[in-house]
């Protein structure tokens, strides 16, 4: 892995977007930012309508701000402008009505390892 999307090891860094690539599942891409070897993600990801996967979680914490469109998952729906945080574990199936762009960011839990 190169180095230029892993976390500076102190004071402040900037990082350029990495180009738009298509994500794991169909009508979703992603634009990478960060990609630490310490469990550390962030990323712009655009989704197209419809669901986005299978019941899932991830062992990190996940946090997404909807940039623009709506999102929708479970327990909720959200717009430009919303904020969701799940905790490691927490059980997820998500998707878009209209399509979307989201900032997601995925940290370990503090005192956890990421693997």
């Amino acid at each position: 892995m190169s180095g230029s999307r892993t976390l500076p090891p102190d004071g402040s860094k900037k990082i350029a977007a990495g180009a738009w690539a298509a994500g794991e599942r169909p009508g979703e891409r992603i634009r990478p930012l960060i990609d630490d070897p310490a469990g550390f993600r962030t990323m712009l990801l655009q989704v197209a309508p419809g669901p986005l996967g299978e019941l899932h979680a991830h062992d990190t914490i996940e946090q997404i701000y909807v940039l623009d469109g709506d999102f929708f998952d479970d327990e909720s729906s959200y717009a430009a402008g919303d904020f969701v945080v799940r905790m490691p574990g927490t059980q997820q199936r998500a998707g878009s009505r209209s399509g979307c762009t989201m900032m997601v960011v995925y940290a370990p839990l503090a005192g956890s390892s990421a693997a």
